[in-house]
């Protein structure tokens, strides 16, 4: 697989020179915990799916990851291979990366969501020539569903299934044969070790332009997010890290995966979110840091007001993907006793601004935070010239975590000569230089921290016989943020109710995540004389018409 991440080359000497690109990759970390902290717990994975919980020492992580690792190559997998991998918050999606790294092979993290219509764009456009799946997950047979996609996808040579039967259950591939021990594993781990400006993720964003766009990034890329974000979060080996938040979004993947190694702290995983289970969890392994969605927050602190059970160790949430209500905050802090943390990023950069640990209360919830070191921010008029303090415009970003671009799609990378990439979210910037996002720009709605591709649904929508005119806006909702509610104006003699929209919708495999939650029958909708459909009239009539 070719990658074009030409983003990444011409920012490599001044983010060198300026200390910001560490120049080094997980392997090297991994490897840096197996001498100085070989026997420490490095992974407790519970997995409420299937009612087990795993643990593993770094030395065990090290040892697996290299197992697995000689397992891919003799699958054929070798530098620059993408392998995916739709999983939940289990084990195995951190082996599998480490694994990816040893061997310069490519991980593209896919959300559990995802069905045959996107994973068959996905699939195809990744040229992925392995993918891992769980056999089933939530009563959902992953294993039948790739197997039916396998004769369209040319490249997929593998679909590898965790708890599957036969000689291409995951098991049997790659974590049972003790492949470490082979006379040229040592080779295989060394040979083809990637470089820090290599591609080592590639992840899809969900569709904002009609279809999902795949991320690249590489190992300076995140690194570079990583290390300033636990520097300004006060994590150290000695924190346990709690990721309840799918490691197929970045969240989960940069700070639920990669974070706890580069520290040679622990991380906890939690497959299905439970909060009565969170909270145990919390308090039996001691987590003290935890990033998730609002929903999370709301229900963590809702538990744990119910039950009486205390968080003594969890010292901090952050809490990015929605805004944060004021109630929540003054709620979260009475019942969890943790400093309640504000953040804002994109798959294009992971976290680009948080609040400080020494903000007031209030900053969490009046602000989306400040850059983090290495990061810059940017707000501007539509000919990108920067506007004043309190001036709502353009959110452009710059700086040492951008992203190296869309795999395949160069012309929509949408950064400007002076490496500015334009968020596509609208925002304001405060005299203390913290932002607040106050809109977006690009057309997508975010239910409880997840992208809904509103182009795309739309698309599907106007393929219906009844369907004359379609469009889908938010509307708010305390728990999850926002809620997509179709707008539908009929065809002549037509006639759609909302039943009949989602089962058309599933006849079209589109992810459960991603239906309209509230559908509106109009005669018209509002536009403007070009016949551009006026969104914010819309909103705008659902804040005035409460369902």
């Amino acid at each position: 697989m070719e990658f074009d991440a030409i983003l990444i080359p011409p920012r490599r000497a001044a983010m060198v020179a300026a200390g910001r690109w560490p120049d080094r990759t997980i392997n090297d970390d991994l490897d840096r915990c197996l001498r100085e902290r070989p026997d420490k717990v490095a992974l407790t994975a519970l997995s409420i799916d299937r009612g087990q919980t795993h643990r593993f020492t770094y030395r065990e992580l090290a040892m697996l990851a290299d197992r697995v690792a000689v397992g891919l190559s003799r699958l054929g997998v070798g530098r620059n291979d993408v392998v995916s991998c739709q999983l939940p918050n289990w084990w195995e999606f951190t082996l599998v990366y480490l694994a990816c790294s040893r061997i310069g092979a490519v991980m593209n993290p896919l959300m559990h969501i995802f069905r045959e219509r996107e994973l068959s764009f996905m699939l195809a456009h990744g040229r992925s020539k392995v993918v891992i799946v769980p056999k089933q997950f939530r009563g959902f047979d992953f294993e039948a569903m790739l197997r039916g996609l396998q004769p369209s996808l040319p490249d997929l040579a593998h679909v590898l299934a965790i708890g599957g039967q036969g000689p291409d259950s995951f098991e049997a591939r790659l974590t049972v044969p003790r492949w470490e021990l082979e006379p040229d594993a040592r080779a295989i781990l060394t040979a083809n070790r990637p470089g820090p400006d290599d591609v080592t993720q590639m992840i899809y964003t969900s569709g904002t332009t009609g279809e999902p766009k795949g991320v690249m990034h590489s190992a300076n890329t995140v690194m570079s997010n990583i290390l300033p974000y636990a520097e300004r979060m006060r994590l150290s080996a000695d924190d346990v890290v709690l990721m309840a938040s799918p490691m197929a979004h970045q969240t989960g993947f940069l700070y639920g995966l990669m974070m706890p190694i580069v520290l040679q702290a622990t991380a906890v995983l939690q497959d299905i979110w439970d909060p009565g289970r969170a909270v145990d969890l919390i308090r039996e392994e001691g987590a003290t840091f935890t990033m998730a969605s609002t929903p999370f927050l709301t229900d963590l602190a809702r538990t744990v007001t119910q039950t009486g059970k205390s968080l003594p160790s969890l010292r901090t949430f952050l809490c990015a993907g929605a805004p944060i209500p004021g109630p929540l905050v003054e709620q979260a802090r009475a019942a969890l006793g943790a400093k309640i943390v504000s953040a804002w990023g994109m798959t294009e950069n992971g976290a680009v601004t948080t609040t400080l640990l020494d903000d007031a209360d209030e900053r969490p919830v009046n602000t989306d935070g400040c850059p983090l070191p290495g990061m810059a921010v940017k707000i501007a008029d539509a000919a990108g010239a920067a506007l004043p303090t309190g001036e709502i415009g353009r959110l452009l970003v710059r700086g040492c975590s951008n992203f190296g671009g869309y795999l395949k799609r160069p012309h929509l990378n949408n950064t400007d000569a002076d490496d500015w990439f334009d968020s596509g979210d609208l925002a304001y910037v405060d005299a203390r230089g913290y932002i607040r996002i106050s809109g977006r720009s690009k057309d997508v709605i975010i239910r409880g921290g997840e992208n809904i591709p509103v182009i795309e649904i739309e698309a599907l929508l106007y393929r219906h016989p009844a369907v004359a005119q379609v469009a889908i806006v938010a509307y708010p909702d305390p728990r999850l943020g926002e809620r997509a509610c179709a707008f539908v104006v009929p065809k002549a003699g037509q006639s759609l109710d909302f039943a009949s929209m989602i089962d058309f919708l599933k006849s079209h495999k589109l992810a459960l995540q991603y239906m309209p939650e509230r559908l509106e029958i109009r005669d018209a909708l509002p536009a403007t004389p070009s016949g551009k459909i006026q969104k914010f009239k819309l909103r705008d009539m659902l804040q005035q018409e409460p369902q």
